[in-house]
Protein backbone atom coordinates (compact mmCIF):
# COMPACT_ATOMS: atom_id res chain seq x y z
CA UNK A 1 0.00 0.00 0.00
CA UNK A 2 0.84 3.49 -0.72
CA UNK A 3 1.93 5.73 2.44
CA UNK A 4 -0.52 8.17 2.45
CA UNK A 5 1.20 11.45 2.40
CA UNK A 6 0.76 14.30 5.22
CA UNK A 7 -0.71 16.78 3.34
CA UNK A 8 -3.51 14.41 2.35
CA UNK A 9 -4.17 13.38 6.24
CA UNK A 10 -4.18 17.17 6.88
CA UNK A 11 -6.93 17.32 4.14
CA UNK A 12 -9.15 14.79 6.15
CA UNK A 13 -8.34 15.98 9.11
CA UNK A 14 -10.15 19.32 7.89
CA UNK A 15 -12.39 18.29 5.93
CA UNK A 16 -13.82 16.29 9.14
CA UNK A 17 -13.59 19.09 11.29
CA UNK A 18 -15.55 21.14 8.57
CA UNK A 19 -18.79 18.87 8.31
CA UNK A 20 -18.78 19.28 12.35
CA UNK A 21 -18.96 22.67 12.31
CA UNK A 22 -21.10 22.54 9.34
CA UNK A 23 -23.75 20.35 11.53
CA UNK A 24 -22.94 22.32 14.47
CA UNK A 25 -22.98 26.05 13.04
CA UNK A 26 -23.88 26.13 9.52
CA UNK A 27 -26.93 24.43 8.67
CA UNK A 28 -28.92 26.66 10.88
CA UNK A 29 -27.39 29.98 9.84
CA UNK A 30 -27.32 29.09 6.32
CA UNK A 31 -31.11 28.44 6.59
CA UNK A 32 -31.83 31.52 8.10
CA UNK A 33 -29.37 33.34 5.58
CA UNK A 34 -31.22 31.90 2.85
CA UNK A 35 -34.91 32.11 3.90
CA UNK A 36 -34.22 35.69 4.73
CA UNK A 37 -32.87 36.62 1.26
CA UNK A 38 -35.78 34.64 -0.43
CA UNK A 39 -38.22 36.66 1.65
CA UNK A 40 -36.62 39.48 0.55
CA UNK A 41 -36.80 38.01 -3.88
CA UNK A 42 -40.24 37.59 -2.76
CA UNK A 43 -41.31 40.57 -1.30
CA UNK A 44 -39.58 42.37 -4.29
CA UNK A 45 -41.31 40.31 -7.30
CA UNK A 46 -44.71 40.03 -5.19
CA UNK A 47 -45.14 43.12 -3.13
CA UNK A 48 -43.67 43.62 0.75
CA UNK A 49 -45.96 41.36 2.57
CA UNK A 50 -45.34 37.77 1.24
CA UNK A 51 -48.71 36.16 1.04
CA UNK A 52 -48.49 32.16 1.42
CA UNK A 53 -49.08 31.81 -2.70
CA UNK A 54 -47.02 28.64 -3.50
CA UNK A 55 -44.67 30.52 -5.83
CA UNK A 56 -43.27 32.73 -2.74
CA UNK A 57 -42.74 29.76 -0.75
CA UNK A 58 -41.04 27.53 -3.14
CA UNK A 59 -38.83 31.29 -3.83
CA UNK A 60 -38.27 30.71 -0.30
CA UNK A 61 -37.81 26.96 -0.33
CA UNK A 62 -35.08 27.16 -2.66
CA UNK A 63 -33.04 30.11 -1.49
CA UNK A 64 -32.74 28.16 2.03
CA UNK A 65 -31.55 24.75 0.44
CA UNK A 66 -29.41 27.36 -1.32
CA UNK A 67 -27.83 28.90 1.87
CA UNK A 68 -27.91 25.44 3.10
CA UNK A 69 -25.30 24.40 0.46
CA UNK A 70 -23.39 27.06 0.60
CA UNK A 71 -22.69 26.68 4.30
CA UNK A 72 -21.60 23.55 3.43
CA UNK A 73 -19.03 24.39 0.60
CA UNK A 74 -18.27 27.14 3.07
CA UNK A 75 -17.25 24.91 5.93
CA UNK A 76 -16.19 22.15 4.34
CA UNK A 77 -14.14 22.53 1.36
CA UNK A 78 -13.18 25.75 3.39
CA UNK A 79 -11.94 23.27 6.28
CA UNK A 80 -10.26 21.45 3.96
CA UNK A 81 -8.24 23.31 2.23
CA UNK A 82 -6.85 24.71 5.29
CA UNK A 83 -6.04 21.02 6.44
CA UNK A 84 -4.75 20.27 3.28
CA UNK A 85 -2.26 23.46 3.50
CA UNK A 86 -1.39 22.80 7.32
CA UNK A 87 -0.38 19.08 6.14
CA UNK A 88 1.44 20.42 2.78
CA UNK A 89 3.55 23.30 5.27
CA UNK A 90 4.35 20.68 8.03
CA UNK A 91 5.57 18.24 5.11
CA UNK A 92 7.50 20.58 3.23
CA UNK A 93 9.44 22.11 6.19
CA UNK A 94 10.13 18.23 7.77
CA UNK A 95 11.58 17.46 4.42
CA UNK A 96 14.03 20.71 4.88
CA UNK A 97 14.78 19.69 8.04
CA UNK A 98 15.62 16.30 7.03
CA UNK A 99 17.43 17.40 3.55
CA UNK A 100 19.73 20.06 4.94
CA UNK A 101 22.50 19.61 6.83
CA UNK A 102 23.07 20.70 10.61
CA UNK A 103 25.25 23.46 11.01
CA UNK A 104 28.20 22.27 12.31
CA UNK A 105 30.26 25.01 15.10
CA UNK A 106 33.42 26.33 14.52
CA UNK A 107 36.15 25.30 16.81
CA UNK A 108 38.24 27.52 18.41
CA UNK A 109 35.39 30.37 19.67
Amino acid sequence: MERIETSKKGLYVGTGIGLILFVLVGLLSGSLVGGLIGLKVAGFIFGAPVEGALLSRLIVAFSMIAGVFASAVIFIAGMGFLGWTAGYLFETMIKTRLGSPQAHAVKGH
